[in-house]
């Protein structure tokens, strides 16, 4: 696949170079930068931008694109021995979840499990995400209530982000815990908010009841780590 823009396609020749198969550049590089990407072991091309814009279907590449390895997913079962795993349900924008992917891995999250969906862009999500995806295990499981009936035999306290719930900063969170993320517009499926164990929500200071899902979901990892 094609990722672009400079900081995920250095996060990949960085830490994951064999990931990387062949990387495009079409902006100037100093002689030293230059020479030491092509004593790596992918291949370096130049392109002309109009051929990168195309590459990038218009995006904003900043001269950087590569083609990179699939992204791996994984199945519930694969995950080691998780404590604190966050569950998307139903966040459609790639934007988002990059965003969310990025803030788990960085705040220590061991897992993020993506839930009803039934396409998953790994393109988006990995530039979104700054590279992070590659770092963290991600599950893709559609439906939202087997993955919540699996985590609960499996121990977990399931806490869910509502309007209506505990002041996060006034809850401890310990032991085994999944942070479910409800859909942009429409949060928590009713069905799945009433197998939550915990509700919880981040009171304001002042009066404005909405944050962008994944400032919400960042803020809320990083109370319950």
């Amino acid at each position: 696949m094609i990722i672009y823009g400079k900081q995920p396609v250095y996060y990949l020749i960085e830490k994951h170079p064999q990931k990387v198969k062949t990387l495009f550049v079409s902006k100037e590089l100093d002689k030293k930068e230059y020479s030491r990407l092509m004593r790596m072991d992918f291949e370096l091309k130049r392109v002309p931008d109009k051929a990168a814009q195309s590459m990038s279907r218009t995006g904003n590449h900043q001269g950087f694109l590569a083609e990179v390895d699939d992204l791996a997913l994984y199945q519930l079962k694969d995950l080691s021995k998780p404590e604190f795993v966050v569950v998307l349900a139903g966040i459609t924008d790639m934007g988002n979840m990059g965003a969310i992917i990025r803030s788990a891995y960085a705040l220590g999250v061991d897992a993020v499990i993506i839930t009803g969906i039934k396409h998953f862009a790994a393109e988006n999500v990995v530039r979104s995400s700054a590279g992070a995806a590659y770092d963290m295990p991600i599950v893709h499981e559609h439906n939202l209530y087997d993955v919540m009936n699996e985590l609960k035999l499996d121990g977990f306290t399931l806490y869910g982000a509502t309007i209506d719930g505990n002041d996060i900063r006034r809850l401890e969170c310990k032991g085994k815990r999944a942070l479910i993320m409800g859909n942009e517009a429409e949060g928590i499926p009713g069905r799945a908010e009433n197998k939550l164990d915990v509700k919880v929500s981040i009171e304001m200071a002042n009066d404005f009841n909405s944050l962008n899902v994944s400032v919400a979901s960042a803020i809320l990892m990083d109370r319950m780590r």
